[in-house]
């Protein structure tokens, strides 16, 4: 009998790529080898190790819903030697990857609750799986709102998928916020002009000030860069959420994926947490009990 090994690479073939920014690519991949398809899920917020023979590899989350058995997206931003790398790569190629790990965020547990979503940049691609898993089964969620807060028009990810939210999100009972730090963007300042209620000039909290938010009955879920965590936890405490009603994905900690780098540990003697094994995904309860994970 052969056992699997967990951190044997899978094949698989990029069937097509999206320029979505002037550093971000969206890419679609199959798995090759038919025998793993079917052996192979993911939940939202887990993440995989991308590789190129040669190159390196490198942390990424998933960015969609398992809908077809052996096919995933990852948005991935040009940042370094193995990203670069893959982002020269054209359709039909091939790459490598192992996973997925990580915990994921807790879909059932959230289940018959409203869900607030709070992005900043990249932050939004794991928070996409999120939002389709709920958008697909939409009878188990109440309310859900997104905010994404994004440098400028050009840098918002997912863009026509999130425009159509912006402005069509209300027949499922989905409301899409969006904040824009350059107030001198023509585009999004349409946007504001369009709806001004959901499109403002401003850091990503803006929103979360301008917006009508109670903590009953509701999860929020954040990610982006590490300081945009601090700030919007503080909205949200002052609104009345607790510490168990706040989850947050670390994913920029995260380097082997199994916990044997040592890169991602932090903590101290009292609470030691490995993010990539007992995350990404933390509640803010998690934070205040480990150091250094915020």
């Amino acid at each position: 009998m052969t056992v699997k090994n967990s951190l044997t690479p899978l094949e698989a073939q990029i069937t097509r790529i999206e320029e979505m920014t002037s550093i971000e690519k969206l890419f679609y991949l199959k798995l090759i080898d038919l025998n793993t398809v079917k052996e192979f899920h993911y939940t939202p917020g887990q993440f995989l190790e991308v590789s190129i023979p040669g190159v390196g590899e490198a942390p990424i989350s998933i960015c969609d819903v398992q809908r077809e058995h052996g096919r995933l997206q990852l948005c991935i931003r040009k940042v370094g030697r193995v990203t670069n790398a893959i982002h020269r790569l054209k359709k039909g190629d091939r790459l490598w990857i192992r996973g997925p790990y990580g915990n994921g965020f807790p879909m059932n547990l959230m289940e018959n609750h409203d869900l607030l979503l709070i992005a900043g940049g990249l932050g939004i691609a794991p928070l996409r799986s999120v939002l389709q898993y709920a958008l697909l089964h939409r009878n188990s969620y109440g309310s859900i709102t997104v905010m994404y807060g994004v440098k400028c028009y050009s840098m918002m990810l997912f863009r026509e998928e999130f425009l159509k939210l912006f402005r069509e999100g209300d027949k499922l009972n989905v409301k899409f916020l969006l904040a824009y730090e350059d107030s001198d963007d023509f585009q999004c300042y349409q946007l504001s002009c369009e709806r001004s209620d959901r499109c403002m000039s401003g850091l990503v909290t803006k929103l979360i000030e301008s917006t009508a938010i109670t903590p009953d009955n509701t999860y929020a879920v954040v990610c982006g860069p590490p300081i945009m965590y601090k700030f919007v936890v503080k909205e949200l405490t002052q609104r009345g959420f607790t510490p168990a009603q706040i989850y947050m994905t670390m994913e920029r900690r995260m380097k082997c994926g199994v916990g044997k780098c040592g890169h991602c540990i932090t903590g101290s003697s009292n609470s030691i947490k490995y993010v990539c094994k007992d995350g990404p995904v933390f509640t803010y309860w998690d934070a205040l009990k480990t150091r250094g994970l915020m």
